[in-house]
């Protein structure tokens, strides 16, 4: 039953991701911006 709901979830992701891509990548540099800068 959570492996459906992941992978359902997981598609749902994926699909927004294409929608609005730009939105979701500025934010994935930012999490990794942030997560290099805090671990110094």
């Amino acid at each position: 039953m959570l492996l459906i709901l992941g992978i359902v979830l997981l598609i749902i992701a994926i699909a927004g991701g294409v929608i609005i891509h730009p939105v979701l990548f500025a934010i994935a540099i930012l999490a990794l911006v942030a997560f290099f800068a805090g671990r110094r």
